[in-house]
């Protein structure tokens, strides 16, 4: 059964830690904070963690005869569930973006 916690690994959770920060140090640097940065910020960690769940789905084969204690090749997550949460956290963190509206961050069109 796969855990939160397989989950997380997965999707390599505590690497995304940096990536608020990436986007706060853009937005402030372009002059352009606003209230909306922290959405942005939100879908830009929804994305990270989307491609890390792809990356791993790509590299599932590699992943068997070199990091066989991976979520995917240790049979902890399914090929099928890492492509779904790909796709999910793809979903949300795309909507996420729109839903925060098509204007720049710093509210300028």
């Amino acid at each position: 059964m796969t855990t939160l916690a397989d989950l997380a690994e997965l999707v390599r959770a505590p690497a995304a830690l940096s990536v608020p920060g990436d986007v706060i140090a853009g937005a402030a640097a372009a002059g352009a904070l606003s209230p909306r940065t922290p959405a942005l910020a939100g879908a830009s960690v929804l994305l990270y963690w989307a491609g890390m769940a792809a990356n791993d789905w790509a590299d599932r084969r590699l992943d068997a005869e070199e990091r066989p204690e991976r979520p995917i090749p240790s049979g902890r997550v399914s090929p099928a569930a890492a492509v779904g949460l790909a796709a999910g956290l793809t979903a949300a963190g795309v909507g996420l973006a729109a839903a925060v509206g098509p204007r720049r961050a710093g509210g300028r069109e």
